[in-house]
């Protein structure tokens, strides 16, 4: 099934099911173009977190997420030490995998030492040009040679929990690639 009928009489992407927050996401976020480095630090740290899991455990704890990690303001992440990373390894309430949270203070870090704007700059420099729209999610890699490539130059700028695949998935949640698929009312915007 590549789209699925909502309660509400709503064509959806079929990976949304019945879900209000995944509904809520599909139709606000997945997809819609998205700047700043503050912004766009917070989806490339909750990308990383997701690796492994789905991304509806990170929507549902995106708010706790936001609140122990100062909103994702990067000047106060990359401030914290290990007493933050043994309080935040102690908060049933985001997942508590120390190379992780280690990595999004140690990407904090990393991107301090940008200048303004160089963050934005650089993962929207690896947006591929429109291509077809998916029939079908059999339709939509997982892997591109552009999230190699943004993996690769994050990688080689010292940032972790950054592989192809988790940057391909922040390419779509931050709108650098449309795969709503045919059928979906977001086709139509």
């Amino acid at each position: 099934m590549t789209v699925l009928l909502g309660a509400d009489g709503v064509a959806r992407c079929a990976w949304v099911g019945d879900d209000p927050e995944y509904r809520r996401y599909h139709d606000e976020e997945w997809g819609v173009p998205l700047h700043g480095d503050h912004a766009l630090f917070e989806k490339l740290s909750l990308e990383g977190f997701q690796a492994g899991l789905s991304w509806i455990t990170i929507l549902r704890k995106r708010p706790r997420f936001r609140e122990v990690f100062a909103g994702f303001d990067p000047h106060v992440v990359a401030s914290f030490g290990e007493d933050d990373v043994a309080r935040l390894m102690g908060d049933a309430g985001i997942i508590r995998n120390r190379a992780k949270i280690e990595a999004t203070v140690s990407n904090a870090r990393l991107l301090l030492e940008m200048p303004d704007g160089e963050l934005d700059e650089l993962l929207w420099s690896f947006a591929p040009p429109p291509r077809a729209r998916p029939a079908s999610f059999a339709d939509i890699p997982a892997v591109t040679a552009e999230s190699e490539a943004m993996s690769k130059a994050l990688r080689k700028r010292g940032f972790r929990f950054v592989g192809p695949t988790t940057m391909y998935a922040l390419m779509q949640s931050a709108g650098m690639v449309d795969d709503h698929v045919e059928g979906c009312w977001r086709v139509s915007l």
